[in-house]
């Protein structure tokens, strides 16, 4: 009997680290938002960039509406025919995706703290109209670097 409770408690505690397990560089909120490919390149003032793929595994259209960090003011941008515009919201589509990429939709950080190296991390927090916040720990790459995925 002791011998069951014990692999039945074993189990329990495996399953639940197994459910918070992540990429180390995205996170989830357990209703269909996931986050990949999160980075920023190391930046050489107190302004940098962040590039991020949200996915909305659900069936349900969401809103990513804000972004926040401990580490400096976070706002939203797109770039369109060259120019670069703030904006308030993002449309996360149902069963799509929403790309932060250079050159495009894209992280701004202002007024940074401490400037970031390569290989740290900045952590965000993503908040959406519908979803949870979801915690997300970018790592911080050399300046030039391209992801392969190409954003």
């Amino acid at each position: 009997m002791r011998r069951t409770a014990v692999s039945g408690v074993l189990l329990t505690g495996a399953l639940v680290l197994t459910g918070c397990s992540g990429s180390g560089d995205g996170g989830t909120d357990g209703g269909g938002i996931s986050v990949s490919g999160a980075y920023m390149p190391q930046p050489v003032s107190d302004m940098a960039a962040g590039f991020l793929t949200i996915a909305n595994d659900s069936g349900t259209a969401d809103a990513l509406t804000s972004v926040t960090s401990d580490d400096g003011q976070v706002t939203m941008h797109e770039t369109n025919g060259g120019a670069m515009a703030e904006v308030s919201r993002f449309s996360v589509p149902a069963h799509g995706r929403l790309v932060f990429k250079s050159g495009a939709n894209h992280l701004m950080f202002d007024k940074l703290k401490h400037k970031p190296k390569q290989g740290q991390t900045v952590t965000v927090e993503l908040h959406f109209a519908e979803s949870d916040p979801v915690v997300v720990k970018m790592p911080v790459k050399s300046a030039t670097y391209v992801p392969k995925t190409g954003h």
